[in-house]
């Protein structure tokens, strides 16, 4: 017998009987003797030893082979071999205190994934399905395009083609020079001074004549204060003379 068909028979057999933290471990990899084994817990002689005949009546009636079985007399630890895969059925003190699973829990093997693997409904179940073609809900949606909006037109004015307005769209907007203020005469009037040029303003006189009358007044000043510092040195100069003469 197949060893998934096995393990499905033997798991089936246990929760039949209300078996108790089903284990499952694969064992290909630590010994030859057997490739899966099998932990459960009963409450009671009496369900260990049920969970025992539930088993080996299940796996004979699929025409699957029992080897043996051994503990049935006190039911504490109840084993089953099935060739391929060993049964063990303990009361919960007696799993405690040997700690099977740390000697063969390596690879522990999904309880569900081992039904569905040897059941023709579990293939189909693992087989991708397929979608008809003909239901909207089995249809891929599409992406989503970006909606592009068209601005409107401006509004033409009555009497104006369209020639007319498409070449006033086209023609680059003319910038507008900022004015300027115009320059005042002397006699109180404004002059047209064109854009974009420099424009001197000229000195009027009664301000030229006043600034040549200031530096006129500050140069007679400094020769005045001039002639005041060089007279006592001349002074000086003739006293010392006569004296020297005496």
């Amino acid at each position: 017998m197949d060893i998934k068909k096995l393990q499905t028979l033997v798991v089936d057999a246990l929760e039949d009987v209300k078996g108790q933290d089903i284990m499952l471990f694969d064992t290909v990899h630590l010994t030859s003797l057997f490739d899966r084994i099998a932990i459960v817990s009963g409450t009671s002689n009496r369900q260990t030893k049920a969970l025992a005949a539930s088993v080996r009546d299940k796996v004979k009636a699929a025409g699957g082979d029992v080897i043996g079985m051994e503990g049935e007399d006190t039911g504490e630890w109840v084993l089953v071999d099935l060739g391929d895969m060993i049964v063990h059925i303990m009361q919960a003190p007696i799993r405690a205190y040997y700690r099977l699973e740390e000697i063969w829990g390596d690879k522990p093997v999904k309880l569900g994934a081992a039904k569905r693997k040897s059941t023709k409904a579990g293939e189909e179940a693992d087989a991708p399905k397929k979608t008809s073609g003909h239901l909207a809900a089995s249809k891929k949606e599409k992406a989503a395009e970006p909606v592009i909006e068209k601005k409107a037109a401006p509004a033409r004015k009555p009497g104006v083609t369209k020639k007319k307005a498409d070449a006033a769209e086209a023609a680059p907007a003319k910038k507008v020079a900022a004015k300027k203020p115009a320059a005042k005469k002397a006699d109180g009037s404004t002059a047209a001074i064109p854009s974009g040029k420099v424009v001197k303003v000229g000195v009027s006189k009664s301000a030229a004549a006043s600034t040549k009358a200031n530096r006129e007044s500050k140069a007679a000043t400094t020769a005045k204060l001039k002639a005041a510092a060089e007279t006592p040195a001349k002074t000086v100069i003739k006293r010392l003379k006569k004296a020297a003469a005496e």
